[in-house]
């Protein structure tokens, strides 16, 4: 079995060229969220706080876009993070609408179990 060790630069590195990869091991079956954010942006900390009782059905990627690897999404997201994809599709912007993500994240949960 091969565990999931993330660490932030790990993350943020592997964001820059293919956001929604799958991080780990598809034994986690785990959907990925990306969340692209600079330093600081309180409404990023607010869309987290918001996140925070689903963080055990994804795996959070965080994608700095002022790091110079990032400037494409720097310059497609600089007026509206915090912005989330979730598996490498656009899924939101501005902040979090909850009903949205929980209908995408059962959506792919239980495309996950068919396929198991």
């Amino acid at each position: 079995m091969i565990f999931c060790f993330l660490s932030r630069a790990v993350q943020l590195a592997s964001a820059s060229s293919l956001p929604g990869r799958q991080l780990c091991s598809a034994s986690t079956n785990k959907p990925v969220l990306t969340l692209f954010t600079k330093k600081p942006c309180p409404l990023c900390d607010e869309a987290k706080e918001a996140l925070e009782p689903y963080k055990r059905r994804f795996i959070l990627q965080e994608v700095d876009i002022t790091l110079p690897e990032n400037s494409a999404w720097y310059h497609k997201y600089k007026h509206d993070i915090p912005v989330f994809h979730l598996n490498g599709r656009f899924l939101m912007k501005h902040h979090v609408d909850i009903q949205k993500f929980e209908d995408q994240l059962t959506k792919l949960e239980m495309h996950n179990d068919e396929n198991h």
